[in-house]
């Protein structure tokens, strides 16, 4: 079997394919809470602790010296605002998989509580036999 034939194969199956559904909705899953996260929640807490905007907090370590032109030394900072919303993100990501899987074990729960109803010749063998259990003599 050549190489090509065997990367298609494996290429072909159901979990690759499925996988891959599943990183490009992640991907946008992850645009939707980033969006959510930024431009609805954040908003709000920012407007409750007094303006802060949480993106631009940073501690700097070392500031930038734009002194000397020709020889750029970049800010080195700890931006640990960016830090708290992607944290804030996780979490919101984190309860809304956590609200699909309850919900979706919710329901295989209700299908499996749900009894089967046993097969015909079962229900008539059952019939017969308590019919000859209740049976005089």
């Amino acid at each position: 079997m050549s190489m090509l034939s065997e990367f298609k194969a494996f290429a072909m199956r159901g979990n690759v394919i499925d996988l891959a559904v599943g990183v490009v909705i992640g991907g946008a899953f992850g645009k939707i809470v980033s969006s959510l996260v930024d431009q609805i929640i954040m908003p709000p807490i920012g407007w409750l602790t007094g303006g802060i905007d949480f993106s631009d907090k940073k501690w700097v370590l070392k500031p930038a010296d734009a002194s000397d032109p020709a020889h750029k030394v970049a800010e080195v900072a700890i931006q640990y605002g960016a830090f708290i919303n992607t944290l804030i993100q996780f979490i919101i990501i984190a309860f809304a998989i956590f609200m699909v899987i309850k919900a979706i074990n919710r329901l295989s729960r209700k299908q499996e509580e749900a009894p089967a109803a046993p097969p015909a010749d079962v229900a008539l063998l059952t019939e017969i036999r308590d019919l000859l259990k209740n049976r005089p003599g």
